[in-house]
Formats: C-alpha cells, sequence, structure tokens
C-alpha cells in the first residue's frame, strides 16, 4: 500500500483522498489492540466497582486509582522514555483514552486533565531540568497534575488574565498574586501549570507546586456533574514561584495554551466517543429487558429508529477520530525524538490538525450529548433515576460542550483558522473557491441514483464540499476583514466544513472496509454512511441557503440558489429501512457493534 502521504490540515476542504490514505479502526496493530484491552480490564476492574464512592467523593480514591493506573502505564503514554514514559503513538494514547472513559465522568475528569493540560505543557515546552523534576513522578501518579488557566473574568478570553507575576530583586523568584477558577483536581494536584502577566503585560506560563508558601484552595464546588472530580478556585497569595519553573519563554504563555489545548480537543473527542459507547450499550441492554405491551421494547420500531441512529452517529464519530488520530501520527513519526527542541516541534505537527481537532471537539461532544439523551429517553422514568448509569452519563457529558473552549468558540476558531491559512496560502482555500464557482453554470451531480457502492455518496461528499467552498468564498469576499464580525455566518460555514469531514470520514471508512471484505460487517458500515450522507448532506444545504440569504440579496441570491438547488439534487433513500438494518445488527450485538 505504501506510506501515506502527508495530507494539509483542512485539506479535506479542498481535495478529494482516498480511502487508503486515512487510518481506521479496523487498522489498529495487535499492540494497539491489547493497549485497549487493558484499558477496558482497568475500568471494569478497578473503577466501575467504586463508581459510587467516587460520585460521592470518598476521600482519597481518586489520587489513588490515578497511582494504580500510572503503574499500569495508563499515565505515560505522552511521556518520552527518557523520564519514565512510553511514547506512545498518538492513536495508541487516544485509545487509552476511549477506553477509559467507560469508567465515567469523574474519573475521566482527574485521569484526562493529569495526562492531558496538566503533562503535557512540561513535554512540549519544559526544560530538560523540569521534565526530570516532575515528568517521572507525573508518569507514576506520585505527583497529581492541574491546569490552572480559566480566571472569574478570563473564561474563552484567557489572556484577558489578571493574575501577575512579579521578578524579585534578586531575581531567583517570580511573585505571583491571583485566581483562577473551575480548576479540575484542585483539591488533589501537587502541581499547577498556570498562567500570569509578567510586568502587566507578558502572559507567561509557570509550573506551581502545591507545597510552595502562598498557595491555597478554595472549597469545592457543587456542580451538575462530575461529581466526582475536584473543581475549587486556586488562590495565589504573594507565591514564590522559582524563575527555574517559569514554563517557554516570556510573553509566549499563549502558544503554551494553544497547543495544549489543540491535544485536549482531540482527546476530548475521545473520551466522548467512550462515553457514547457505554450510553448506547446501556441502552440496547434496557431495551432488550424491559417489557412493555408483551414484548421487549427493542422490538418496537421508533425504539429501533433510536438504537440505529445512536449506533451510525457513533460509527461516525468513531471514524472521525481515529482519521485524525492517524493523519497526527503520520506527521509526528520522522521528528527526532532526542533532539532537544523535541517538544516543540511535535506542538507544531499537532498543530497542523487544530482544524480537524476543533471538528472533533464539537461534533463528538455534540454527537455524545445527543447519544446519552437518547439512552435516558430509552429507558422512561428509570432515566432520570440517579441508580441508573445513563443518569449520571447526562450530566458528566453536558460539560464536555463547554471546556477546552466552547462550542461556539470552536465554531469561530475553525473558520479563522481556514481563512488565516488561506490568506498565508498556506491552505489553496479561496483558489478552490473560486474554481468552483467558475464551474457552477455546468455543475451537476454525474450520479444521482443509489446503488450498492456507495456511488451516489461519494457525489454527495464532493458536492458537499464544493457547496462549502462556494459559500465560504461569497463570504470572505462580501465581508473581507469585517467577516469576524458575522458570527452566525461563520457559525454556519464552520456547520458546513464539519459535516465534510463527518460525512467524509464515514465514508471514506467503509469503502477501505467494502475493498477489504464483502462481509456482513462492511455491509452494515455501507448502510450507516447511507443513512448518515443523505440526512447530513440536507443539512448541508440547508446551511447553504441560511448562509447565502444572509450574504447575497435580490437577483444574485435568486441566482445563487437557484445553482444551489441543481447540484443538490439527488434521488431518496429509504433511510427508515437502512436505520432498521443498523439497529437490528446493534440489538443482536448487545453493544455498539464494533
Amino acid at each position: 500500500m505504501g506510506e501515506p502521504r502527508q495530507i494539509k490540515g483542512g485539506g479535506f476542504l479542498i481535495e478529494s483522498i482516498a480511502p487508503r490514505e486515512i487510518l481506521t479502526p479496523e487498522d489498529f496493530t495487535k499492540e494497539q489492540q491489547l493497549i485497549a484491552k487493558a484499558a477496558t480490564e482497568f475500568v471494569l476492574g478497578e473503577v466501575l466497582p467504586v463508581a459510587d464512592d467516587i460520585e460521592n467523593k470518598k476521600e482519597g480514591l481518586v489520587p489513588s486509582l490515578l497511582k494504580k493506573a500510572g503503574e499500569l502505564g495508563f499515565l505515560s503514554g505522552d511521556i518520552p522514555e527518557e523520564y519514565g514514559g512510553q511514547d506512545l503513538d498518538k492513536v495508541s494514547v487516544i485509545l487509552m483514552m476511549e477506553n477509559l472513559s467507560r469508567g465515567g465522568g469523574s474519573f475521566m475528569a482527574a485521569y484526562g486533565v493529569h495526562t492531558g493540560p496538566g503533562t503535557l505543557p512540561i513535554v512540549f515546552f519544559g526544560s530538560q531540568d523540569q521534565k526530570r523534576r516532575y515528568l517521572p513522578k507525573m508518569a507514576t501518579g506520585e505527583f497529581i497534575a492541574a491546569y490552572a488557566l480559566t480566571e472569574p473574568e478570563a473564561g474563552s478570553d484567557a489572556v484577558n488574565a489578571k493574575t501577575t507575576a512579579t521578578l524579585s530583586p534578586d531575581g531567583k523568584y517570580y511573585i505571583l498574586n491571583g485566581q483562577k477558577q473551575f480548576i479540575t483536581n484542585a483539591g488533589i494536584a501537587d502541581t499547577f501549570v498556570t498562567y500570569a502577566k509578567v510586568d502587566g503585560d507578558k502572559f507567561t506560563s509557570f509550573i506551581v507546586e502545591r507545597t510552595f508558601k502562598g498557595v491555597s484552595v478554595d472549597e469545592e464546588e457543587n456542580k451538575m456533574g462530575l461529581k466526582g472530580s475536584s473543581t475549587r478556585s486556586v488562590i495565589f497569595e504573594d507565591v514564590k514561584v522559582p524563575a527555574e519553573n517559569l514554563l517557554g519563554e516570556i510573553g509566549k504563555g499563549h502558544i503554551v495554551a494553544l497547543n495544549v489545548l489543540n491535544m485536549a480537543r482531540f482527546s476530548l473527542g475521545a473520551g466522548c466517543l467512550g462515553g457514547a459507547k457505554m450510553a448506547l450499550q446501556e441502552a440496547v441492554t434496557y431495551a432488550k429487558k424491559r417489557v412493555q405491551f408483551g414484548r421487549p421494547i427493542a422490538e418496537f420500531g421508533l425504539i429501533k429508529q433510536k438504537i440505529g441512529e445512536m449506533a451510525i452517529r457513533t460509527f461516525i464519530m468513531e471514524s472521525m477520530i481515529y482519521r485524525t488520530g492517524g493523519l497526527t501520527d503520520l506527521i509526528l513519526r520522522p521528528i527526532d525524538r532526542h533532539a532537544a527542541d523535541v517538544g516543540m516541534h511535535m506542538a507544531k505537527g499537532i498543530e497542523e490538525y487544530a482544524i480537524e481537532d476543533s471538528i472533533n471537539k464539537i461534533f463528538c461532544s455534540e454527537m455524545a450529548g445527543y447519544i446519552i439523551d437518547e439512552a435516558v429517553q430509552i429507558h422512561g422514568g428509570y432515566g432520570y433515576i440517579h441508580e441508573y448509569p445513563v443518569e449520571r452519563g447526562y450530566r458528566d457529558l453536558r460539560i464536555s460542550r463547554v471546556v477546552e473552549g466552547t462550542n461556539e468558540i470552536n465554531r469561530l476558531l475553525i473558520m479563522d483558522m481556514l481563512v488565516k491559512r488561506a490568506m498565508k496560502n498556506r491552505l489553496p482555500m479561496l483558489d478552490a473557491a473560486q474554481k468552483v464557482a467558475n464551474e457552477l453554470p455546468n455543475l451537476r451531480p454525474k450520479v444521482q441514483v443509489d446503488d450498492e457502492k456507495l456511488s451516489m455518496q461519494k457525489e454527495m461528499v464532493e458536492m458537499a464540499r464544493k457547496i462549502a467552498l462556494l459559500v465560504t468564498g461569497a463570504a470572505v469576499q462580501k465581508y473581507m476583514m469585517q467577516l469576524p464580525e458575522e458570527q452566525e455566518i461563520l457559525g454556519l460555514l464552520s456547520d458546513m466544513a464539519i459535516e465534510v469531514f463527518a460525512m467524509e470520514s464515514g465514508l471514506l471508512r467503509a469503502l477501505k472496509s467494502m475493498a477489504k471484505s464483502t462481509d456482513e460487517k462492511a455491509q452494515i458500515q455501507m448502510v450507516m454512511v447511507k443513512v448518515y450522507v443523505n440526512e447530513a448532506f440536507e443539512r448541508l444545504e440547508s446551511y447553504a441557503r441560511q448562509a447565502l440569504a444572509a450574504i447575497a440579496e435580490g437577483d444574485a441570491l435568486k441566482q445563487q440558489l437557484s445553482a444551489l438547488e441543481k447540484i443538490t439534487r439527488f434521488g431518496p433513500v429509504n433511510t427508515v429501512a437502512l436505520r432498521r438494518e443498523v439497529a437490528q445488527y446493534t440489538i443482536k450485538r448487545g453493544r455498539y457493534p464494533w
């Protein structure tokens, strides 16, 4: 098959790629499968049996579970080997994240912050001295990490931080003063990666230990969900932070924060995927046992519709996550792991797919929210009762649309990054948009009838890409430098980009499976793609209409809508029957099928 070519971040909007060029779960190595199995066994053996104790904040329980996870290597996937880590590929790391997330939101909040934003800033930007002092202890769980960025007046606008850092007269310390808010792991953390302004304006990152004099934490927040995780404010009062604990460079704290957030968004998507799979399994198990009107409710059409759709959306999430993981590994593979500045190169590589990371964060958090909501609905009144796992899952998953940048902020970021890359010619998106505009008078779907080769779905994805480019180009042309002020339009453009990536990810995975086999698994994947692509295409068409109506008016609008109608003319697909087929396959297996 050969080495896949390196695809530019955001490139899915301007070019088609072949199924062989993406990684899918069907490509996992034996080692990766063993990692997933080990993570699942840890959850089943150590975490789920004490789920209620975690929820009730039993003293010392979460730290002890993290230490057990450390003993088994689950804390050290991203840490270099010379500092006690495993330096695993990103697909293996997110496989751990996905499968450990089955242990529930509270454990995963602690785990995710420790291994992600609590540790990665030191991995990427720490000096060799900082790495030697902290990473081995973080790898084992001896030190539990937290990430202290948010402040009462600085949430998504993180650089508006009020915390200050003043260099001592002898140059040995920075004196930190300020307050951080909503800090996960605050009550159990030994270290905080935090941010403060040096000389009043230079946003800078620091490593602060809990034992430093002047560090204190407020009372636990009483949260809607994640009740078993620690969330407190952290207060810095004349804290003397040794100068050698300055992380990265003075005034470059935003580089640390933004690069770490890219990876955190990606990891969050994997966590949401694991939560969605658990919700689906709980829903199917309940539907098969719950008897009404003389038969299990799993036999009723409207319940099958729900289960089928839950499985389809989970399949699309999974396809997107591991496609992105494969791309990330491909760009990181050539980096010299022994270079002094290896972390900076790793961060730069990860930044290439910042657009896809935001897409995964939005899509997976919203799809997981949909799936857990449907799981509660299938449970009926029991879904509202605390003893049932879906009740806890419903509360826990809600935060995923807020953390690591709200979904609204991430929608703005997607288009901001795309347009900036286009303006710098890093991504020739505007040229591609102009090419579509030139083709428009003669542009028509080549395939309009459904078949068993996904021919029509391939054409729909291609047309979806062209529509997204066309509308984005029209918006840029009209608003130019004022486009960032048109947030409603940016949201629609981002939703179009998200759907293109989602549709294509599922399509490429199914085509890859179909090329290898004609078994039932490939057949069901084909069916899933038919349902998702056909319904997503309708959503994308609606987004395009709304955006064009905001961009143009009069004869120009009529002309654009007429052209849109011609390139969206596809034959209908019986999604009711297809979704039922997916549901029956899922119900038979009692869980997400793969």
